[in-house]
């Protein structure tokens, strides 16, 4: 099975290169790992978890480093086995050259299965080896991206000042105290209504007292609720002082 392709990433060719010998970088690009170590300068070890087809498997493999030619290109001889479902031996060529302020990354892959993953068909092989290749050197371009710009901050809307929103939103505190202490009257009525004549200055007692606590909660909740608050962001506050300067 013969693959190749090419990769533009937003970085120098010797960031680029710094980065294909960082096992960190690789273990978080690479589809399903699980471990990559550096047993030398040219030699790793790495666990990878993949399905390929209908078969998920384990591999553990062995990435060899030849024809080291920093920081153009080099070689890279993989080997995998994955127990009863077969083995993969492949050979990777990796070139960098310049390409319009940034890296363009090429590849050739030449690779060879054995066992069930042989008896999958060519078709199957290949789709999965393009995905795979796909999501390595896509996550590999990401490390590089430059990182989006922070979410505006909240209660700002899109173009308009802050300041302009100060109060935007409708006071909702006063409706629901005065709902609430309808019904609260309304249940204490009905207790007063139900009950003999010997309780009715304790219900009367209960009922002021209600009245008293809902009446102080809905104005402490109305206050709350419509006053006012300013947020002024930076730009905002630096206009409005070169307005108010000499």
């Amino acid at each position: 099975m013969k693959m190749s392709g090419e990769q533009r990433i937003a970085a120098t060719r010797q960031q680029v290169w710094e980065a294909l010998n960082d096992p960190e970088v690789l273990r978080r690009c690479i589809p399903g790992c699980q471990s990559l170590s550096k047993e030398s300068d040219t030699r790793m070890v790495a666990t990878v978890e993949i399905k390929i087809g209908p078969i998920g498997a384990r591999f553990n493999g062995a990435v060899e480093l030849a024809d080291i030619q920093a920081p153009e290109s080099y070689t890279l001889i993989i080997e995998g086995q994955g127990g009863t479902v077969g083995s993969v031996k492949s050979i990777a060529k990796v070139r960098l050259s310049d390409d319009a302020g940034g890296t363009l990354l090429s590849y050739d892959v030449d690779a060879q299965v054995a066992g069930r993953l042989a008896q999958l068909g060519g078709p199957i092989m290949d789709a999965t080896a393009k995905q795979l290749a796909a999501r390595f050197f896509g996550g590999f371009a990401k490390v590089f991206a430059p990182a989006k710009d922070a979410a505006p901050a909240a209660g700002v809307a899109a173009g308009v000042p802050a300041a302009a929103n100060a109060g935007a939103a409708p006071s909702r505190g006063l409706p629901i105290a005065w709902l609430l202490a309808i019904v609260v009257a309304a249940l204490v009525g009905y207790l007063v209504g139900s009950g003999d004549s010997t309780q009715h200055h304790w219900v009367g007692l209960s009922i002021g007292l209600l009245l008293l606590i809902v009446g102080a909660a809905g104005f402490a909740w109305g206050r709350h609720a419509a006053a006012p608050v300013v947020t002024l962001d930076a730009r905002t506050l630096a206009r409005l002082l070169r307005e108010d300067g000499p």
